[in-house]
């Protein structure tokens, strides 16, 4: 049975046939993670620095039951301002195109439909992981498994505080996913550069990076690599803040019974909150650092798998 194969912008396809670097990108930061404008004039100003280093940005959703990867001006712009727009885990994509829903793809979708699209790097802000108590709930994100299936690169400021984020390196390696720090021997923890963790490896230059991804894809493992890039030391907070307003989120949360899909959202726009907006700063800082690095890496890779070595 062939494969679904997304809708693809003019730009986007073009750039693929002929070789060129393609960045991915999610579109839950745009319909769940920002509110409007901030959420469009981040998804505009992360495109515009994946350009600006020398790759094409394609920003993946479902519009309308379609699968589409990259989305002209006019589209983001009414994704950022609609209503009732879904949020879409890999699992959900069939039901939103049979349903004709609009969604914004979580990181385990847009991996998923960037790999059907032939894009090797996404860049996103933050991945899921294994949820505090998950040794009762099971709460574990589709990204990590989906990062053990799809050999997509995924480049992020690490993992939220929010997570266990031991357990989430465990089960990174559990799924034999390689965990590259950028520049760094820690384990970045999405608004703080150092999560108290040593990542597995550490490669300094985005040439490497792509060096390390082409080689991995060459073994034939068939699972993705997280790129662990930490945030801007201008732009990081710091532990203690941070770590405090989180627990004060985690707590409310569990006072009023949130959880599964709804918890991170919550978390996220709760921490904003108490952090009286220094969190959402934070936030479009380390996605612009992260989609700076993937372009520089796709660079790179195109050059690699043109070359062919």
């Amino acid at each position: 049975m062939a494969l679904i194969k997304p809708k693809l912008s003019r730009e986007v396809a073009e750039t693929i046939a002929a070789g060129g670097p393609v960045v991915a990108l999610e579109s839950t930061i745009i319909t769940h993670g920002m509110p409007y404008p901030a959420n469009l004039e981040t998804a505009l100003g992360v495109e515009a620095v994946i350009r600006e280093n020398g790759a094409i940005p394609a920003t993946i959703a479902v519009v309308n039951g379609e699968l589409r990867v990259g989305l002209e001006h006019s589209e983001l712009e009414a994704l950022a301002q609609a209503k009732g727009v879904v949020k879409a885990s890999g699992r959900d994509l069939a039901v939103a195109m049979v349903r004709g829903q609009s969604a914004g793809t979580t990181v385990s979708a847009t991996m998923l439909m960037a790999d059907l699209a032939g894009i090797d790097i996404f860049a996103t802000g933050g991945v899921g992981g294994v949820h505090r108590g998950a040794e009762q709930t099971f709460d574990i994100s589709a990204d990590l498994t989906e990062l053990g299936r799809t050999k997509t690169a995924v480049v992020c400021a690490g993992v939220k505080s929010i997570l266990d984020i031991a357990k989430t390196l465990e089960y990174l390696e559990t799924q034999r996913v390689p965990v590259i720090a950028y520049g760094t021997d820690d384990f970045p923890a999405f608004f703080t550069r150092k999560s108290g963790f040593k990542a597995d490896h550490r490669l300094d230059t985005p040439e490497e990076i792509a060096r390390a991804m082409f080689l991995h894809h060459q073994l034939g493992t068939g699972t993705g690599l997280m790129i662990a890039n930490p945030i801007p030391e201008a732009a990081a907070l710091t532990p203690d803040f941070i770590d405090g307003t989180i627990a004060d989120a985690v707590r409310e949360a569990d006072e009023r019974g949130i959880g599964r899909k709804e918890l991170t959202p919550f978390l996220l726009a709760r921490i904003n909150e108490l952090s009286q907006g220094e969190s959402l700063k934070a936030n479009i800082e380390l996605v612009r650092n992260n989609a700076r690095l993937a372009a520089k890496m796709a660079v790179a890779y195109a050059a690699l798998k043109k070359a062919g070595k």
